[in-house]
Order: C-alpha cells, then structure tokens, then sequence
C-alpha cells in the first residue's frame, strides 16, 4: 500500500475491512434505515404498503430489491419539508437545488447528519492526498448549493486552514491563488480549466502554483479533462461524487494513489445497479443506473434513490470498499438525434484528441424540417493556426460520424468566444422545440 492509502486506513480501519464485515454492518444500518423511513416520512409508509412490502420483509440485503425506488418527482412532490423525518426544532441545515428543471428539490439536515456529512468529505479529502496541514481552496458555489459548505465543513473536519472562495470572479480566484499559496483546490473541472485560461491570459505559468491537489466534482469529466488539468497545473486531480439528495459532496471519492475510479464509502451508503429500462437490478460489472441508499440520515431518509447516473461496479483497490467507473453520462442528459442515443462526453472524448481545439465547447440542437440538426461550437488554441483548427475540426466531425453516427457542424470559435460557466458547465442548448 502507499502513503496516502496507509494513512487513511490508519485513522479508520473500516476502509480495510472485509467484504462481510462491510455488508454485515451495511444490513444492521439498512434494516434501521429502511424502518425509520417507514415510520416518520408518510411518502414511504404509503409506497411501501402500496407495493406489499413492510419493513420487516428485509432480513438480507438482496430483499431490498422488493422495495419501490425514490425519485425527484418524490421530493418535488414533498416540497418543501414533507420528506422531513424530524421536527423542524431539530433541523440545523436545509439545502436545496437551483430548482431549473421544476420545483426545487429540499433536503435537510440535523446535527448528527452534519457531522457524519463532515467527517465523510474528510475522508474524501485524505484520499486525495490532503493533510491537516494543508490550505484549501474552495471554488465551489456556497448557499443553498452543496458543494461549497459541504467542502468547507469537510476541510475543516480533517484540520485544514480554508479559503471559503466560493464561485466566480475569476481574476480574484487566481490572486488568492497566488497569494494565500493553496496545496489544495475543489472547483467543478469545467471551471478550473477556466482559471488555467485566466492564468494564461495574464502571462502567468499555472504550473508553477503552490496548487498540488484538485479534488472535481459536481459535473461529469472524462480521463482526456484530467489529462489537461494535470498539464496546465501540475497538479493530481481526483474525482469526488455527491449528490443532494443523498448528503452533498463526499458520497465517495478517488484515492490519488490510484486514481481508478470513486470509492463509495460503504458504510454510509449501500450502492445498486439496475437496468436503465427495466430497472430490474444487475450483478457488478454490468453498466446500469446507479441507485444509492443512505444509511444513516436522521433528519431526510433516503432509500433506493434513482441517481439517473450511469456507471458499473467495481471490485475495491485502494480501500475493501468497492468503486464505480467514473460517471461519464447521465440518462437525463441523453440527447436522443435522429434516433441514436447520444451523450455530451462522448464528443467531448473527441474533441479532447486534438491538441489545436481547447476542452470548452458548446453543442446545440435544432430542427430543420423535420430533421434534427447538431451544431459543436469549440474553441481553437490561441498557439495554433487557424489551418489547423479547422483541419482539427474536420478531425472531429469525421470522428463522430464514425464513432457516433450523427452528422455535426463544426464552429470554430477564437479565445473566450465559449461562455465560461462559474459553476457546473452548460454542454447543451436544445433549441428543437423553440
């Protein structure tokens, strides 16, 4: 074992502990989970009766496959505070999403869900390398957003000295940078690709930063995106995974002396994958939708959340607690294009082959007739030609016709004509029901 992996295991031994240790632990949580959902949130108590299924019925971790899935239309129905387990007097924290897409979805937190929330990002961080010692600087958004305080708490819990940035104003993002000298950062890829351009617009070298960690999560990236933020940075980038719904950032984390893919932290959340159609349950290896089940949540139970994430399950490496393949798409962000399922990361994956075209690029959809036509906008690289930009550009059209088997227009755009974004990355503009 490395340093890192023989630190972590140190401070908590479960990260090594069997596989029946794990899901012994994991069906003693599940049973009081799944009987404290029942009796204090009515959603759960009607679904479950309406489906036959009582508490009692789980008596191995398989039985929780006769139980009905949680959705955000559950929590959107909930709004605000229906899903609450708890008395208000004893909710410390509530969050909730942008709401862009509908009704916001509400979670809440007592004292215990917090703390357990803190330590949980702290583990995430000592996996990436982190240490006590270290300054950290955190880029994500705070308010009712996640990620900014979920990592806040969790850098304070393991003993760092934090720098609460929180998203936007770029250039001033690169001044602490420069100034407060942090070993570590947690930003969204998307966005710490826009301060490697901030960087270069000021004629800095971003490699050469006190920056040696940058821990991203909160949109899907792909192994070509932490290829270029290691280059621009010299840095090691890690993956972390959350949702709301679930906690927040710190639902499971890479190990940096591996960086193969997120560890789930086992003894907080039991993970499932099921078929995306059937929704019938698949065994390990197989690529499905991920379903997650918290196990310890006072203040909003959460059993068999439909994440709407696609990945497989994978044995454990760095730590017994297994790990999933890095999130590369979303059902929710399929594009459907004359028939043929698409995903944003799959053209990304291309676009990122070229060294003449940067990683921001911007796909829209629209119609013509009756016919869906695919627009990729893509920023060239100020050190190259503009021959070469448009000989990478013709690179990716042929590559996604026959990789994909859809037809693009390329559009070449020069430095900064892609709207940067301060948070999570807006991939595509669906103008077809314009």
């Amino acid at each position: 074992m490395g340093k890192v992996i023989d630190e972590c295991v140190k401070h908590e031994p479960i990260l090594a502990a069997s596989r029946d240790e794990i899901e012994s632990l994991q069906l003693e949580k599940l049973k009081w989970a799944v009987r404290y959902a029942y009796g204090n949130v009515p959603m759960y108590k009607e679904k479950y009766d309406g489906a036959g299924v009582h508490p009692d019925d789980l008596k191995h971790l398989d039985d929780l496959e006769k139980f009905p899935f949680t959705t955000k239309e559950d929590l959107r129905k909930s709004y605000p505070f229906d899903m609450f387990a708890v008395p208000m007097k004893d909710i410390v924290r509530i969050h909730a999403s942008s709401g862009t897409t509908g009704k916001p979805t509400v979670v809440g937190y007592t004292k215990q869900d917090i703390d357990t929330w803190a330590n949980l990002v702290a583990r995430s961080i000592r996996a990436s390398g982190g240490r006590p010692e270290h300054k950290l600087h955190v880029a994500y958004g705070y308010g009712l957003f996640t990620g900014g305080i979920g990592a806040h708490y969790g850098a304070e819990k393991l003993g760092c000295a934090v720098i609460p940035m929180s998203g936007g104003q770029t250039e001033k993002q690169v001044q602490m940078i420069l100034d407060f000298e942090p070993e570590i950062i947690m930003v969204t890829p998307s966005y710490m690709l826009a301060l490697a351009d901030a960087f270069d617009a000021r004629g800095l070298d971003a490699r050469k930063t006190s920056l040696q960690i940058a821990i991203h999560g909160a949109e899907p990236w792909t192994e070509e995106m932490r290829k270029e933020i290691e280059q621009r940075f010299n840095v090691d980038a890690v993956d972390i995974y959350g949702l709301s719904e679930l906690m927040g950032p710190g639902v499971a984390n890479e190990c940096v002396e591996t960086k193969d893919g997120a560890h789930i932290w086992e003894d907080a959340f039991l993970p499932e994958i099921v078929d995306p159609k059937t929704f019938a349950p698949l065994e390990d290896g197989k690529s499905g939708e991920f379903v997650l089940t918290a196990l310890f949540k006072q203040a909003m139970p959460i059993i068999r959340y439909r994440t709407k994430d696609l990945t497989r399950l994978l044995p454990g490496t760095a730590f017994t607690h297994r790990r999933f393949e890095r999130i590369s798409a979303r059902t929710d962000d399929m594009m459907i294009i004359r028939g043929v399922n698409v995903f944003p990361s799959q053209i990304e994956e291309i676009i990122l082959q070229e060294a003449a075209l940067t990683p921001h690029y911007q796909i829209t959809l629209a119609k013509k007739g009756r016919m869906d036509t695919v627009s990729v906008a893509v920023e060239g690289r100020a050190s190259h030609s503009h021959e070469a930009h448009k000989a990478a550009a013709l690179n990716v059209a042929k590559h996604i016709k026959a990789r994909i088997g859809i037809s693009v227009a390329m559009d070449i755009k020069g430095p900064n004509g892609i709207p940067r974004s301060e948070g999570k990355a807006v991939r595509v503009i669906d103008n077809r029901n314009a």
